[in-house]
């Protein structure tokens, strides 16, 4: 993979001479102010998002002291460190038919997976996804888990006979619910608060398991539930399913988060006796990251105060595909609005919060035609903004470029933390293990300019010898089928 020399040029210049070309037209246009200022507020961006390689490594020295103060009392760090109650991950010696239940947003799935032992592995998966309707979102928890097990009900009954279950023993199932839980052991966790447009005040509270449990009950499914599971926790587990060096994963998508499996005996929060396999999966929620060393602009900060989480989240606020649009949106309003960036009458819709989703910006960034006339189209599709001239369209990708570096970047300063805290930072006499990082989310996956950048920016960080040994995978469908692995490797029946 490309080094220290590559690096600059391949975060910071995505789109060839983007940058030369803003200078360049900088000068030729020094008598017109207007186009000076638009370049001025642009560089100046530029300059406050700016992460070099000793700010990178203080960014990761302060997510370590961090984890740190997480895993020594609950509340005593912005990092949670919950503890997961995994102290099995999957092995691949798995064996049968496990479900999964995957509830986070206004779908949820459920999967049927048959797992074959070392020889068979993943024999077979299928999964059927469900729409929520919205009135279940804000009714009752008797009625929306009624829903989600009935739904379950007709997806077992399309089990064929050659995955029947010998009489007297029940299915088993991994229970993915992405919403605030205090956990209280593998298959057990209260509800803190909804999110995503839910609103049921008689779930919270509630152990969402049991609420499940008698809902199944109630519909008629046999089925035990064998473990609770974070989206994160769940990526990791499908990741050391398929490879058994993976210690870690880390979610870019909408949101963000990081899980890895810890010591047992470094939790000292923890009061209970130590697991057999003395180690314990951390879900970090590591959104709520926050140090003095974050490069954060005006434009974050008040994305931050007009955000329905003020204060919270501020690392998933600066990284995350739910942000980067809007920041490079507001960043464009103010041209607009300053500079008259895109004419006199500053665009109606540009003033819209979010209208600039970073799948959009994403496109723009990856243009690489002569004309540039997917920015062109996304601007006048999306913004209304017609006729846009060249020079102002390299100007705005050169913004996106901007903003996805330093994602990329601060992404890549918490995976150097996760490492520094678990000694994977240099590399030991003798110790010839890799170790596996597996990455999941769309953010990761579509946004390529980002995840190469980010890639580039961890071997930089850990230099040429250490690099060699640290690898990324891509870890898809943790949230399901990771469920189902733990369901397994937590089974009743082992």
């Amino acid at each position: 993979m490309q080094k220290k020399v590559v690096l600059a040029v391949v975060c910071a210049t995505a789109v060839a001479g983007a940058v030369t070309a803003a200078i360049v037209v900088k000068r030729k246009m020094r008598t017109g102010d207007k186009w000076a200022k638009a370049i001025e507020i642009v560089k100046d961006m530029e300059e406050k998002c700016a992460t070099p390689i000793g700010k990178l490594k203080q960014i990761a020295d302060a997510m370590v002291v961090e984890m740190h103060a997480g895993l020594a009392s609950e509340g005593g760090s912005k990092l949670k460190m919950l503890i997961s109650y995994v102290d099995n991950l999957p092995t691949g010696d798995e064996n049968g038919l496990f479900y999964a239940l995957d509830l986070g947003g206004t779908n949820f799935r459920v999967l049927r997976v048959q797992l074959g032992g070392k020889d068979g592995r993943l024999v077979n998966q299928e999964f059927a996804e469900v729409p929520i309707p919205p009135n279940l979102m804000t009714g009752t928890s008797e009625v929306l888990f009624d829903y989600i097990a009935a739904e379950l009900a007709k997806f077992v009954a399309q089990e064929g006979e050659e995955l029947r279950l010998p009489p007297g023993k029940m299915r088993e199932l991994g229970f993915t619910f992405s919403f605030p839980v205090i956990q209280t052991s593998i298959a057990s966790g209260t509800l803190v608060r909804w999110t995503k447009g839910f609103s049921i005040d008689d779930t919270v509270g509630q152990d969402v398991v049991m609420e499940l449990t008698k809902a199944m009950e109630r519909q008629g499914v046999h089925m035990h539930v064998s473990a609770l599971v974070n989206d994160t926790v769940g990526t990791l587990a499908g990741g050391r399913y398929f490879h058994k060096d993976v210690i870690a994963a880390v979610i870019l998508g909408t949101g963000t988060n990081a899980a890895y499996v810890e010591s047992a005996q470094a939790i000292p929060k923890w009061h209970g006796a130590l697991p057999e396999s003395g180690e314990m999966v951390i879900n970090m929620e590591w959104g709520n990251f926050r140090s003095s060393h974050l490069p954060l602009t005006d434009y974050d900060l008040a994305l931050d105060v007009e955000s329905l989480n003020a204060g919270e989240q501020i690392f998933e606020k600066v990284i995350s595909g739910m942000y980067l649009g809007e920041i490079v949106r507001r960043v464009l309003l103010n041209m607009a609005e300053e500079a008259a960036f895109f004419g006199d009458t500053v665009p109606s819709k540009l003033k819209i919060p979010f209208i600039l989703r970073t799948p959009d910006m994403s496109a723009m960034h990856h243009d690489t035609s002569s004309d540039l006339k997917v920015v062109g189209n996304k601007l006048k599709d999306i913004l209304e903004i017609p006729n846009t001239s060249l020079k102002a369209i390299r100007v705005v990708v050169e913004l996106c470029n901007i903003v996805a570096t330093r994602g990329a970047q601060l992404a890549a300063a918490g995976i150097l933390g996760i490492l520094k805290k678990m000694g994977k930072d240099t590399v030991k006499e003798g110790d010839k293990n890799r170790t596996v990082i597996a990455l999941d989310g769309g953010l990761y996956e579509h946004y390529s300019e980002y995840s190469k950048c980010m890639e580039d920016t961890l071997n930089e960080l850990l230099g040429e010898e250490v690099s060699k040994s640290i690898e990324i995978v891509h870890s898809n469908d943790g949230s399901g089928i990771g469920a189902a692995l733990l369901a397994a490797s937590h089974s009743h029946y082992r």
